[in-house]
């Protein structure tokens, strides 16, 4: 995919000429609010909303987190869910943590897995917007590889070694239909076609049925990773699904691999999740 340009913004933008933006951007990511409480919802939130959907450009949002520990961040994601509500996103729902809420390192990352779990749960793909320094010293590997990652970091280099989706590269960029400063954005992956395919942010996954929403998934970590793995290695001996999986804690490409060919072979979006479902209906073929 070539990398896309686009830009994201709030209020603070006042009332772009969206007519004017179209074509000169590939996305938008718009400020969805703020806080604990859905109250705090940028108030030009449902306008830019509005405005793109009539338009046709895609769009992603983010939340602005105020939050010092992992319990402020659910109560965000709580009050962000409430706002997205039955709205549909082409590029991921961020939680933008910057400023007092650059704690420390295992706060930190606390909060974005909390903010970020607690979205997934309920069907929506979640992000991290944060500056590139503290994403060295904030973040965890297992958190910064997990969930997509939006970097700031401004003149003219992105010094991260590590995979990024997306890099805020100026806060002082131009564009026609919006007066004054705007922060630019690149995007490296191709998110609405990732989105689209696992059935995630209020779309439909490619018109066949989502088997599971929520469950392991690429770049999870853990004990209950490592026993479905080897559910697969079972499934692969007795010529179930082809895969090429080890015998490690780590949910990574072979799996992800693995489990799209299920999902695919059962008539199922192939969404990369393996919950619930994928688990008792492997486990029933296994058995027999």
């Amino acid at each position: 995919m070539a990398d896309k340009r686009g830009i994201d913004i709030s209020a603070y933008q006042g009332s772009p000429d969206f007519a004017k933006l179209k074509g000169k951007v590939d996305f938008i990511i718009l400020r969805a609010g703020y806080g604990r409480y859905p109250s705090q919802k940028d108030k030009s939130f449902e306008r830019n909303y509005a405005e793109c959907r009539r338009l046709g450009i895609p769009v992603g949002a983010y939340w602005f987190s105020y939050a010092v520990n992992a319990a402020d961040a659910k109560r965000e994601a709580a009050a962000c869910a409430e706002v997205l509500r039955g709205k549909k996103f082409e590029y991921p729902i961020y939680f933008d943590v910057e400023g007092k809420s650059l704690v420390d390192k295992a706060t930190v990352s606390a909060m974005c897995e909390t903010f970020c779990s607690a979205m997934e749960k309920q069907g929506w793909f979640a992000g991290i917007y944060i500056s590139r320094s503290p994403a060295q010293t904030m973040l965890t590997e297992k958190v910064a590889s997990r969930y997509a990652l939006w970097l700031a970091e401004y003149g003219g280099r992105l010094n991260w070694s590590g995979d990024v989706g997306m890099w805020q590269n100026s806060s002082s960029g131009k564009v026609s239909g919006i007066s004054g400063n705007v922060d630019t954005d690149i995007c490296y992956v191709d998110y609405p076609k990732l989105i689209r395919a696992k059935g995630l942010n209020g779309f439909k996954a490619d018109g066949k049925p989502v088997l599971d929403n929520v469950g392991f998934r690429k770049g999870d970590r853990s004990e209950g990773v490592l026993a479905y793995k080897l559910m697969l290695k079972l499934a692969d001996e007795a010529g179930v699904v082809s895969a090429a999986v080890d015998e490690n804690n780590t949910f990574g490409e072979g799996t992800l691999k693995a489990t799209n060919a299920l999902l695919a072979k059962w008539g199922y979006a192939e969404n990369g999740i393996a919950g619930e479902g994928v688990l008792k209906r492997l486990y029933s073929i296994l058995k027999r």
